[in-house]
C-alpha cells in the first residue's frame, strides 16, 4: 500500500511533540507523512486505509550504533568458511532486525580469519531491510604479544608503527561512514577470555600520535571515534579532541565535565567491551545530567563482564543485539526515577545513536519527513519491556518486516 494510517494506544515520538495518547501516524511512500492525535488525523485523512494498533504502543525502531556482527561474530558463533561467512552474517543481521533494530553501526577492524574488504561488507548488506553504517578502524588486541590489524590491510597483521602512518590513517578515515571505534587507544580484550588477553587495557598511542591522527580525520571533514577506557586513556582522547568516546569505562567526574564542555558524545556499553567495569546505571545518569548525548549499545557479540549487579547473566556466553533492551533497562529505569521524560529516555536507543551515525535527519524519531521505521510493541522498548517477544511488529521504511502475531 502506498499510503495508510495507523491508530495506536499511544505514540512515543522521541521528538519535540513528545508522547501522543490515542495517536495516529500517516505513512506514504516509505516516509512519515503526518503524526498527531487520532481525533485530528482521522478527519484529515478520512479516505485512506487504517491499521488498528489501539492496544499497542508505537515507537521509533531501535538503533545499535556499535556492533561487530559481520566480521567477528560469524567465526565466533558458527563453524563458517570464507564461502559461508556472509551467509551466517545475514542470519545474524536478521536476528538483530527481529529484536526491533533497523539501523546498525558496524565496526570493520581487520580479522585474521577473514580476508574481506570493506566493499565485501557493503555488498553483504545489500537488499537487507536494515540501515547499516560502517566504521573502518584499526584494532589492537591485548594478547601477550599485542596484535594489530586494520580494515584496510584486512587479515594481514601490521606493526604499531603502521598504525600511525599518515597514508594508512588517511585510507581508514576515507572509508569510514561514521565515528565508530576508528582507533583503539587501549588494547581490547575483544571477545576473548581474560587469561587470553593479559595486555587488554594497555595504552597503544602517545598524545602526540593521537593529535596527528585526529587532525587527519578532521582535515578530511570526518569525525573520529575511539575505543577508550580508564582515566589516562580518556584524558588522551579529550586532549586530542576525539569526537565520540566508545565505552569510556572509568571516566571521572572531572572528565565528564570536560567532555560536556567539549561537546563530546559517548556510546555506553553496559555489557562490557573493555578491560574495566562497564557503564553502570549511575554512570549513565551522571553523563546525562551533564547534558552529554549518550547512546546505549551492545558491542555485540560480546561476553558480558562478570559480576556486575545490573547484568542478569550467569555465564560468559556471547550475547547479541537481542540483549539491547535488557542491558539498557536498569539505566532507563533510573532515569525515569530521576524524572526524565520517556521520550528523552528512549532517545538513548533511537535518536542519539542515529545522531552518532549521522542519520538523525533520516530516522530515530517519528516525525514528518523521516523514514517510517517503527515498532508495534506492548510497551516502551527498554523502559517497559525487555523481551523481544513483546515487540509484535517491526516496520522498515513503511513495510512490515517482522510480524510475531503470524505465529500466535
Amino acid at each position: 500500500m502506498s499510503i495508510y494510517m495507523i491508530h495506536a494506544k499511544k505514540i512515543v515520538t522521541v521528538s519535540q511533540t513528545g508522547t501522543i495518547e490515542d495517536g495516529a501516524m500517516v505513512i506514504e511512500n516509505e516516509k512519515i507523512l503526518d503524526v498527531g492525535t487520532w481525533e485530528s488525523l482521522r478527519k484529515q485523512y478520512s479516505t485512506i486505509q487504517v491499521i488498528d494498533y489501539t492496544n499497542d504502543v508505537i515507537t521509533p525502531s531501535l538503533v545499535d550504533c556499535h556492533t561487530h556482527l559481520l566480521e567477528f561474530a560469524p567465526t565466533s558463533l558458527y563453524p563458517v568458511t570464507t564461502h559461508t561467512h556472509f551467509l551466517v552474517g545475514k542470519v545474524i543481521l536478521f536476528h538483530a532486525l527481529s529484536a526491533g533494530i533497523t539501523a546498525l553501526g558496524e565496526q570493520i577492524c581487520g580479522h585474521p580469519l577473514g580476508d574481506f574488504s570493506i566493499e565485501d561488507y557493503r555488498k553483504a548488506v545489500h537488499g537487507i531491510p536494515l540501515n547499516v553504517s560502517f566504521a573502518t578502524t584499526s584494532i589492537s588486541i591485548g594478547f601477550e604479544k599485542i596484535a594489530h590489524f586494520t580494515s584496510i590491510t584486512q587479515s594481514k597483521a601490521v606493526h604499531k608503527t603502521d598504525l600511525v602512518h599518515p597514508f594508512l590513517v588517511r585510507q581508514i578515515a576515507k572509508e569510514s561512514d561514521y565515528p565508530g571505534e576508528n582507533i583503539f587507544i587501549n588494547a581490547t580484550p575483544a571477545n576473548f577470555t581474560i587469561n587470553e588477553v593479559p595486555k587488554a587495557g594497555e595504552i597503544i598511542y602517545t598524545t602526540e600520535e593521537m593529535l596527528e591522527i585526529v587532525d587527519i580525520y578532521h582535515q578530511l571533514g570526518k569525525k573520529i571515534g575511539a575505543h577508550v577506557a580508564g582515566k589516562d586513556g580518556i584524558e588522551m582522547a579529550l586532549e586530542a579532541s576525539v569526537d565520540v568516546l566508545h565505552h569510556a569505562h572509568g571516566i571521572t567526574d572531572e572528565q565528564i565535565e570536560r567532555a560536556s564542555n567539549l561537546g563530546v558524545q559517548i556510546v555506553a556499553t553496559p555489557m562490557g567491551g573493555t578491560h574495566l567495569t562497564p557503564n553502570s546505571p549511575v554512570d549513565i545518569l551522571k553523563l546525562i545530567n551533564k547534558r552529554i548525548p549518550v547512546s546505549i549499545s551492545t558491542d555485540a557479540y560480546l561476553p558480558p563482564y562478570p559480576g556486575v549487579a545490573w547484568l542478569p547473566y550467569q555465564d560468559q556466553s556471547l550475547k547479541g543485539p537481542d540483549q539491547l533492551m535488557l542491558i539498557a533497562n536498569p539505566s532507563m529505569q533510573l532515569l525515569k526515577e530521576n524524572n526524565y521524560d520517556e521520550n528523552a529516555i528512549l532517545a538513548l536507543l533511537t535518536n542519539n545513536p542515529a545522531t552518532i551515525l549521522g542519520k538523525d535527519h533520516q530516522f530515530g524519531r517519528l516525525e514528518k519527513g523521516l523514514d517510517a521505521n517503527f515498532l508495534v510493541a506492548e510497551g516502551i522498548p527498554g523502559l517497559e519491556i525487555t523481551e523481544i517477544e513483546k515487540i509484535k511488529k517491526v516496520y522498515y521504511q513503511g513495510r512490515m518486516v517482522i510480524d510475531r502475531q503470524l505465529n500466535d
